[in-house]
């Protein structure tokens, strides 16, 4: 890997990991495109970026990570176990869902869920518009909702956006649940990788993991910035349109041998 490859997927980690488009299917391509092969060294060097753009979301919500939240990461901390617990129960299972087909058609139909739901969605009426007000029951509907995010494709923050907005939060209070749970569920995650691919880390070029993890940090924070004053605005109908077109290029790249389904 490259330091241009190691900066591109940089980017591409940064603004995809928040934005609900899903990161996993914009990785796979550009890794493609660029010619690079999942090897256990560049499974770890995705550890390390996603662990970048994570350490964003801290900086981003720093204000929220004190003593005087206690109540709010107790209510985060719930969410995140319904995800925690059956991605646990069901971790080999899930591993074989991971087809690029079955990314692509979770792109599609997490696009028409994204129209369905704005088209019944009235922000007007949003309960709750601060998130610390948000309350165990939602937390909870929330963190059930995150489940979804175990079938590839389907994105994190867009299952968890809609399930908070389902639940009677505006928008911008729902996304704000969404990254704040994206602490404890990604650094598990990325926990979880870096000990099982620990070993590799030997061989890998300092400096491609520093470039990669320096510029995931730098884009997640610039696109998640952006992204909540978006949804003070606007609704979540252009990510749909783009997921669903990004869903259909994917089934043509496969038709025609691009990729592999």
């Amino acid at each position: 890997m490259t330091l241009i490859d190691s900066l591109i997927l940089g980017i591409v980690e940064g603004i995809t990991e928040f934005l609900p488009i899903s990161s996993t299917a914009h990785m796979i391509v550009v890794s493609t495109l660029l010619g690079l092969k999942q090897t256990i060294q560049n499974v770890a060097f995705e550890v390390i970026i996603q662990l970048g753009a994570t350490l964003a979301i801290v900086l981003i919500y720093l204000n929220k990570i004190n003593f005087k939240e206690v109540d709010l990461w107790k209510k985060v901390i719930l969410a995140f176990f319904p995800l925690a617990i059956v991605g646990f129960l069901l971790r080999h299972q899930i591993k074989e869902l991971f087809t690029i087909t079955t990314v692509a058609w979770m792109f599609i139909i997490g696009g028409i869920v994204f129209f369905v739901v704005e088209y019944f969605y009235k922000e007007e009426k949003a309960k709750v518009t601060k998130v610390e007000d948000v309350n165990y029951r939602q937390a909870l509907i929330v963190g059930f909702f995150q489940v979804f995010a175990l079938i590839p494709g389907t994105s994190r923050s867009g299952s968890t956006i809609v399930g908070g907005m389902l639940s009677g939060l505006s928008r911008k209070t729902a996304a704000d649940f969404s990254f704040l749970l994206a602490i404890p569920t990604m650094f598990a995650a990325s926990g979880y990788e870096l000990l099982k691919n620990i070993h590799s880390f030997k061989d890998q070029n300092g400096l491609v993991l520093a470039v990669g993890f320096v510029v995931s940090f730098i884009s997640a924070y610039v696109a998640v910035k952006l992204f909540l004053k978006f949804v003070e605005k606007y609704t979540l109908i252009p990510f749909g349109v783009y997921r669903i077109l990004f869903g259909a290029a994917l089934l043509w790249m496969i038709h025609i041998g691009m990729i592999s389904g």
